[in-house]
């Protein structure tokens, strides 16, 4: 049989796949610095109140080897299979929250009915809502046409689609349904290629929430505190943050010499971390932790662009706009640039669900990550061999 002068395939050999160790590296690192700091800021309240100055580190702890487990299983499931449970994931997710406003299982926690406590372990179903919506978001835009989100109508029925469950959520804890908007929100925005749509949802969303401000004055009074938190008692946790920032200048005081983490900044191994951070590793120290972030951020970016489908492109969006939020808000909060809202810094706060829920996710976009074949590492050497089989093809091909 005579031969051709074609360029010779190679069937057999097979592309690698990429994973993400950069992002690996990242979370790990900042769960890792989460735990030095939440020993450096907690051993003096967790040795008044537990008499051990590690109750909180052996509890962040189990938290996080927990989340890392999760993490290591849910990236080696191939992510498609999440496309198939995303109703039945949401449905679940509302049934969780449901329990936690009509069932007797509700813990109350420093003042907040926002736990579920099931044989003797306490979780929050607000953050199982945020992956929940996550995935049904993804999922319902991977099967709608782009050319369908040119039209408002579109983009409505798939924000309405989320709203049962930010409406759930909002009963019980109002900054997570507010995050859960904004995620859902982000990503149809990031779908949609007609943008001025857009501001007839914002100017819904401003006039919902001047209307919200009105019927429950309580919540109007978190905006006065934030104008004025010396006028207030509830603003004394707002002031001594802003005290803790101020005091430690560029470098900081050093690692544990924090004055304001004993007994002036209440619980400050939650929402207040950051002040503390300020204060012991000063603006260095700050701007360190924000670029970490925004590195985690570069490298959802990078996954999104280059994921196998659209479905695993809003997976990774998805867990990003959460990740980035949530670290806004809770910065804004301690610099006092937005009312208080009680949203917790990601990886590094204390908090066992929020971590166990952050770690799931992160695991979800490295098996996206696993999907992206690496074309641009082996194009020069798939060239060259086939360029040489090329050549001895033309050699062996007879002449017409």
């Amino acid at each position: 049989m005579a031969k051709t002068g074609r360029m010779p395939k190679n069937p057999a050999r097979v592309q690698p796949r990429y994973f993400d160790w950069g992002l690996v590296f990242i979370v790990i690192f900042l769960a890792g610095f989460g735990l030095v700091m939440l020993y450096s800021v907690s051993s003096y309240n967790a040795q008044v109140k537990f008499g051990s100055g590690l109750f909180y580190v052996k509890k962040q702890g189990l938290s996080v080897a927990l989340g890392i487990i999760m993490m290591i299983i849910v990236s080696l499931i191939d992510y498609h299979i999440w496309y198939k449970l995303s109703t039945l994931i949401y449905l679940a997710a509302f049934g969780l929250n449901s329990l936690l406003l009509f069932s007797g299982l509700a813990a109350n926690y420093g003042g907040s009915t926002r736990w579920l406590s099931i044989a003797g372990f306490s979780f929050q179903p607000s953050e199982a809502a945020k992956v929940a919506v996550i995935i049904f978001t993804a999922a319902l835009i991977s099967r709608i046409p782009n050319r369908e989100f040119m039209r408002f109508r579109t983009v409505v029925i798939v924000l309405g689609a989320t709203a049962p469950l930010f409406i759930l959520v909002a009963l019980s804890n109002l900054s997570t349904a507010i995050i859960i908007l904004t995620i859902a929100t982000v990503m149809v925005f990031v779908a949609s290629p007609r943008y001025m749509q857009f501001v007839a949802i914002a100017l819904m969303v401003v006039c919902a929430g001047a209307v919200f401000l009105v019927t429950f004055s309580y919540r109007l009074t978190r905006i006065k505190v934030w104008l004025n938190p010396e006028g207030y008692d509830t603003g004394y946790q707002t002031l001594q943050g802003l005290y803790a920032i101020g005091s430690g200048g560029i470098f900081g005081k050093g690692l544990g010499e924090s004055l304001q983490k004993l007994g002036n900044v209440p619980e400050p191994e939650n929402d207040m971390i950051f002040s503390i951070i300020c204060e012991e590793l000063g603006l260095v120290g700050a701007i360190a932790v924000i670029l970490l972030f925004l590195l985690l951020i570069w490298r959802f970016l990078v996954i999104a662009f280059n994921a196998d489908d659209i479905f695993g492109s809003f997976l990774s969006i998805g867990v990003m706009t959460h990740i980035a939020v949530q670290a806004v808000l809770n910065i804004a909060v301690v610099t006092n640039s937005i009312p208080n809202t009680g949203v917790t810094l990601p990886f590094i706060s204390y908090g066992g669900t929020s971590t166990i829920i952050l770690m799931t996710e992160i695991g979800i976009v490295l098996s996206v990550s696993h999907g992206i074949k690496l074309r641009s590492l082996v194009t020069k050497q798939e060239k060259q061999e086939h360029f040489k089989n090329y050549v001895n093809t033309l050699k062996e091909t007879p002449n017409a």
